[in-house]
């Protein structure tokens, strides 16, 4: 059956993630403000929830229809045909969310369309009251100026949740913002890359996985692997093509932090992820590092600062990752990071900047290309 998918993202990678369905072979994509809107079947669902690398959730659009009063809300759901979607033992689970819309209180919203989906139920089923003991069915109600759209996630837990990152650091980048960061860069895995301050290797890792064409989630369950309706050969078909897919690196990776349990915490998930003898973890105070490496891709998302003293440490870092830059040319360096006046302290305007969201913290990442690739662009 086809349905209108939807690939939701973090604000910002869009764009990217338009690539990644492209990548795939999906054409006819609408891009928005966090997602991103194409066609497909069952098969299409458990690729892109095994594929994506961007993608928070890969969700099944029901509906969308104008809804100013609870009324018009409640009318809207009720038009769908849960019955068709949910098994008579299916655990209704509604969540909401309300942007500059008439019906603000999401509670309320969600109370309505929990209604309006028994209500429905009711029609097919013929029956008032129903167990929910069964698969978890998880319903979203989004309102933006008026306009209520419905979803059914197919996904379940994040996609960000690859099942790898049991540790983290203080601080953890969003497995899905990380791989973001590798994409935007360009990294094939053919030539070397660093982290510098590595953490818990989460760029480290989404970097492997990449290089070695191995797609993000195919060791986790999904949520629609649990619906009687599903056809249960789909996602052991798409694991297997993925798996046939992997392929080795040439180049290494190496990721190096001043925190010794961190980098522990990094090599455990490394292991987790499968590609550990992939990945050099190293203990390196920066301020005393010595590169000596050639054609580099670092990739890095450095402390940001959140106290004065911090803050100020954090911009000598910074000073330091500039005079690097500056000795080595041929260096690719992409750095995310909140701290102001950025490039001030680095010493060099980027190349580019692009506008990224590391959870609710506004971050820009910062693109300075080798002098060689700077030329062959221009």
């Amino acid at each position: 059956m086809e349905y209108t998918l939807i690939a939701t993202c973090a604000f910002g990678i869009e764009k990217i993630l338009s690539n990644e369905l492209k990548a795939l072979g999906y054409d006819d994509l609408h891009v928005e403000n966090g997602k991103v809107e194409f066609y497909g079947d069952e098969m299409d669902i458990a690729i892109c929830n095994i594929h994506l690398r961007t993608a928070e959730r890969v969700l099944i659009k029901l509906a969308e229809f104008r809804a100013e009063s609870f009324e018009e809300l409640f009318q809207g759901t009720k038009a769908v045909d849960f019955g068709k979607i949910i098994p008579v033992s299916g655990k209704m689970h509604v969540t909401g969310k309300s942007v500059r819309s008439k019906l603000y209180s999401v509670p309320d919203c969600q109370s309505i369309v929990k209604k309006a989906v028994v209500e429905s139920m009711k029609r097919t089923y013929d029956r008032e009251q129903f167990a929910e003991t069964g698969a978890v069915f998880k319903i979203e109600i989004g309102l933006l100026k008026d306009l209520a759209t419905l979803t059914l996630d197919t996904s379940g837990e994040g996609l960000h949740r690859r099942g790898y990152r049991e540790h983290s650091g203080k601080a953890p980048l969003k497995e899905t913002l990380a791989a973001a960061l590798v994409l935007i860069s360009g990294y094939d895995g053919n030539r070397p890359l660093i982290d510098p301050f590595c953490g818990s290797g989460t760029i480290l890792i989404e970097a492997a996985m990449i290089a070695k064409n191995m797609a993000p989630n195919m060791e986790r369950n999904f949520v629609c692997e649990t619906w009687p309706s599903f056809p249960k050969d789909i996602f052991p078909q798409v694991r297997e093509g993925a798996r046939s897919q992997i392929k080795d690196i040439k180049f290494p990776i190496t990721g190096y932090d001043i925190d010794t349990y961190v980098l522990s915490t990094a090599k455990m998930n490394a292991k987790k992820a499968g590609v550990f003898k992939h990945i050099y973890f190293l203990p390196s105070d920066y301020m005393k590092h010595r590169f000596t490496e050639k054609d580099v891709t670092i990739i890095t998302n450095p402390p940001y600062g959140e106290r004065l003293l911090e803050d100020e440490h954090v911009r000598k870092l910074m000073e330091k990752m500039g005079r690097d830059k500056a000795v080595h040319e041929d260096y690719e360096m992409y750095i995310l990071t909140a701290l102001e006046g950025f490039e001030k302290t680095f010493g060099k305007k980027a190349h580019k900047n692009r506008k990224l969201y590391n959870g609710r913290i506004q971050t820009y990442l910062y693109q300075y290309f080798a002098e060689k690739k700077k030329e062959a662009d221009v």
